[in-house]
């Protein structure tokens, strides 16, 4: 493999630098392709090899944007060296050279995904000059494409999972207001583990889930739907409390399988006409509750995250009183796990508490929005995790949402 050289000769200011590897292994037509490319008036890196094995390692030492493929090497030949060298850079221009013999050739390799073929006796720096530039931009165009296309598909599929993760409520005549929100850790990425469902039993109960499994990506993100349809399921079934969280673990863990995710979640019942909320906490954090006096973090007794230590079966419950109008709020650890600010703070529970005072006065869905978009901005992107929200209201709206 020789030293790559460098060349600006009649090339513009503007022109961009050509990282060519060419892949010959007679030095003659080396040589002529040598000459040509200085003739071109390119501005280009070119580093030779004579076998497919040197060439591996110029492509993993060298960005290389562009490749001169001789269909006759030592250990590789015809449409079988194509195949090879695509296989090796897959987002490379692969410009073919072959014989004044064979006429099929150039165009078996480009049906094997070359861009391009040149007949060696053939080629004028003219010609040489266009097939490169031509071929670089073909194969970039290619990969935009190709980046593109799996842009959407990310997109259906983090829709898809939206939709197990984020389900209509399953309300008949409760006059609770529900308003859920689901935003993923960083753009273009799955959506991660945390989910949330809200459904009204036969009892008339308005049973509510938030949860998150631990960990990020398409694995979390499917057992986060499991979670939630299970739950739904189960509440439907008339399960509850201790009993909905063990059938809720025995599912986690063996939808799992050898992977050692667990799941965190807080279980809310509320009964308007008692005017309670029963809560059940596995791993998860308080709800907080709104009223005309302000915002506050609930008190309740904790029981260990699903999955965690499997047969303890201890999620002790917490039945806290309401008022005749209020708002409760339920969220993963994503709204609070961010910093407050420049520095090195997280904003924490108190931190959320004291930015839900600051915000203006105003309809629950609007109020959410608000407080993810400054816990956000407070953050500036410096922590990454998915962030659900769910708030319930009832009776009058409290004064701050």
């Amino acid at each position: 493999m020789t030293a790559p050289v460098i060349t600006t000769d009649r090339a513009s200011a503007d022109e961009p630098t050509y990282h060519i590897l060419l892949i010959e292994d007679d030095e003659g037509d080396t040589l002529l392709v040598e000459e040509l490319l200085h003739d071109t008036g390119l501005r280009f890196e070119l580093t030779t090899s004579t076998t497919l094995a040197e060439a591996r390692g110029a492509l993993a030492d060298r960005r290389i944007n562009c490749i001169l493929l001789d269909l006759h090497l030592p250990d590789a030949s015809g449409t079988g060296a194509v195949t090879a060298i695509r296989s090796l850079a897959p987002h490379t221009a692969v410009i073919v050279l072959t014989g004044l013999s064979e006429a099929q050739a150039g165009t078996e390799a480009m049906a094997a995904g070359a861009q391009d073929y040149l007949v060696k006796g053939k080629v004028e720096a003219d010609l040489m000059h266009r097939t490169v530039r031509y071929a670089v931009y073909r194969s970039q165009t290619e990969r935009a494409n190709a980046e593109a296309q799996a842009a959407r598909l990310r997109a259906e599929e983090n829709a898809r999972l939206e939709r197990g993760l984020l389900p209509q409520p399953l309300l008949d005549t409760s006059t609770v207001r529900v308003t859920s929100r689901y935003l993923p850790g960083a753009e273009m990425t799955l959506l991660g583990g945390d989910f949330l469902d809200v459904v009204e039993g036969d009892d008339g109960l308005l049973h509510a889930v938030v949860g998150d499994v631990s960990g990020h990506g398409p694995d979390a993100a499917a057992l986060g739907v499991c979670l939630r349809i299970a739950w739904r399921s189960l509440v439907l079934g008339g399960h509850r409390g201790d009993d909905l969280l063990h059938l809720m673990e025995r599912i986690l863990i063996a939808e799992r399988g050898n992977q050692q995710l667990f799941a965190t979640c807080t279980l809310l019942t509320l009964d308007q006409a008692a005017a309670t909320a029963t809560l059940h906490l596995a791993g998860h954090h308080e709800p907080l509750l709104t009223t005309v006096e302000g915002t506050l973090e609930l008190t309740a007794s904790h029981g260990i995250a699903l999955g965690i230590a499997p047969g303890v079966d201890s999620w002790p419950a917490t039945v806290v009183p309401l008022p005749a109008a209020g708002a409760l709020t339920l969220y993963t650890d994503g709204l609070t796990e961010g910093h407050n600010g420049p520095g090195r703070e997280r904003l924490g529970v108190e931190g959320l508490l004291a930015l839900i005072e600051s915000l203006p006065p105003t309809p629950p869905a609007t109020h959410v929005d608000l407080l993810i978009k400054e816990t956000h901005e407070l953050n500036a992107g410096r922590h990454s995790d998915d962030v659900a929200v769910l708030r319930l209201d009832w009776g009058r709206q409290p004064a701050n949402g």
